[in-house]
């Protein structure tokens, strides 16, 4: 397949904001794909390369070969391109990257040069976000929705499924190999993800008056271990293989009497008064390989949840037995590695381990389903967080430059809200909430995804994830949303959430339909 049929379909696709249309283009083209081009096409479709680092960025986008007058690039041509860049290392590699890219874009036409600008920065608008894309797939296969959602859930990646299915002889062959998809200690599955209520009591009242698990919310980064024997494994939240970086938290479960495990939780640093250090140093003891690092912070971990235990698969099994399995192994609430939890169906009960466990630095509590089971990669409603404020975790879209002392710094952030349609919606500025080691780090982390810069302000690749605490929402003219953020204050940096992840516009109008909105502010930004 010539890269020039995905760059059309992509154009179509940003043309669109019909959510039908957008899945009959996908599956239009995915149909048309061979075999080994489909996890190619899946990922540009989703609007990534699928190497995690090619070395590229815009500044070295920046001066280009012009286009070419016809189209002659393939897909897997493309990809073994980008795949030679990624390898390139040490002395050397820059220029030979350099040159690499600018051979592919000297073979591009124009619209081609403009995905693969997109690919390369992240920038694709396109509005194909992996949902869509898995009932495209379904949609080409001629397969139910779920069925593919599933299989997706327990690859941990939409590519090899899409590959099968669309590999598959007939919808009954798709079925059957969909359906050969499970749980296999040593690949991760993607975490199935918590709503979000504005409080305790409305939490627990969602559950109809039935006893609930409160679990505490402990301010660490999401980990899935996998142990087979004493091969155990680490992966984060995004299913990135920490492994070699945590030797600590292998160690605990590899101490654990079992034989097979996949255990869900949180890694935290704690202090010596057993309460979590800033989130920032947990994330960057997580991210790094340092030696020095390593040894002055350790991370502990803490399980909440268990999905195979010793042969037996718990996913389809409601979270009390699964608790009762993680318990037999770990201990109850209160062991050494188990996150605090009460069930109770009593509203101020909840409320109460919700004070305390804030009280003890904690971010509050998830209230869950006693019966539900585990759904992996879904944000449903059998799990609801509480914070004790109102946050959401938006990405930085653009920085000011300081002024007095924050004087050559990057100071005051335009923050953005994910629209699912494509694109992003700003909410509003903020300076406050940054100490001056935040001001140091994220002058030095925009100036890395520095797009342009006008003198005053920086604009920015859509990567960077923050969470961001405020006090309520207000009418605006000024932003297209026509909300935007009371009070805004950053809470701290989100290294451990793609921008996929980060909160829709969506979810802050529903936020804004169940509370007073504030009239507009004659400056409702900083």
């Amino acid at each position: 397949m010539l890269l020039a049929d995905v760059a059309a379909t992509s154009a179509a696709l940003a043309a669109t904001r019909s959510r039908l249309a957008k899945r009959a283009l996908l599956a239009a083209l995915l149909r048309r794909a061979a075999p080994e081009e489909v996890p190619v096409v899946a990922r540009y479709l989703g609007g990534e390369l699928r190497q995690r680092r090619t070395g590229l960025g815009w500044r070295s986008l920046a001066g280009l070969p012009g286009p070419a007058a016809e189209p002659s690039l393939e897909v897997l041509d493309v990809d073994a391109a980008f795949e030679r860049m990624a390898a390139l290392a040490g002395p050397g590699s820059a220029t030979a990257r350099t040159a690499l890219a600018a051979e592919l874009f000297a073979a591009a036409t124009e619209p081609e040069q403009a995905l693969l600008r997109g690919l390369v920065t992240g920038e694709l608008r396109q509005g194909a976000l992996d949902a869509l894309l898995l009932d495209a797939v379904a949609e080409a296969a001629g397969v139910p929705a779920d069925a593919v959602r599933r299989a997706a859930m327990l690859a941990g990646a939409t590519e090899p499924v899409a590959t099968a299915a669309l590999g598959a002889a007939s919808p009954e062959a798709a079925l059957a190999v969909l359906g050969a998809f499970g749980l296999t200690v040593g690949r991760p599955v993607r975490p199935m993800l918590a709503a979000s209520a504005p409080d305790v009591a409305a939490a627990v009242a969602g559950f109809g008056g039935r006893p609930v698990v409160v679990d505490a919310k402990l301010d660490g980064i999401r980990i899935q271990v996998h142990r087979d024997d004493d091969d155990v494994r680490v992966f984060t939240r995004s299913l990135d293989d920490i492994t070699a970086r945590v030797p600590e938290v292998v160690a605990v479960v590899r101490a654990l009497p079992v034989r097979t495990a996949v255990l869900d939780g949180e890694a935290l640093a704690l202090g010596p008064d057993g309460r979590p250090r800033p989130f920032q140093e947990t994330a960057s003891r997580s991210a790094t390989r340092d030696a020095e690092l390593a040894a002055a912070v350790t991370l502990t971990p803490f399980f909440f949840d268990v999905l195979h235990l010793d042969g037996r698969d718990l996913l389809g099994e409601p979270l009390s037995a699964r608790l009762a399995a993680l318990d037999a192994v770990l201990g109850g609430p209160g062991a050494a590695h188990v996150v605090g939890r009460v069930t109770t169906a009593d509203a101020t009960a909840a409320q109460d381990a919700f004070e305390r466990w804030v009280r003890e630095g904690q971010e509050g509590v998830v209230v869950k389903d006693a019966d539900a089971p585990y759904e992996a990669g879904r944000r449903g409603a059998a799990w609801v967080k509480v914070k004790p404020r109102h946050t959401l975790d938006l990405v930085v879209l653009a920085v000011e430059r300081g002024s007095g002392r924050r004087r050559g710094l990057l100071s005051n952030i335009h923050l953005g809200a994910r629209d699912p349609a494509g694109g992003w919606v700003m909410l509003g500025k903020t300076f406050k909430g940054m100490s001056d080691e935040m001001l140091a780090w994220q002058t030095a982390r925009f100036r890395e995804l520095e797009v342009s810069d006008d003198g005053w302000v920086v604009t920015l690749r859509r990567e960077q994830v923050v969470e961001i605490a405020f006090d309520g929402l207000q009418r605006s003219t000024r932003y297209p949303g026509g909300l935007a953020l009371r009070f805004a204050r950053v809470v701290r940096y989100r290294d451990d959430k793609a921008a996929a992840e980060a909160d829709t516009i969506d979810t802050v109008r529903a936020l804004a339909a169940r509370g007073p909105v504030a009239q507009e502010d004659p400056d409702p930004g900083a």
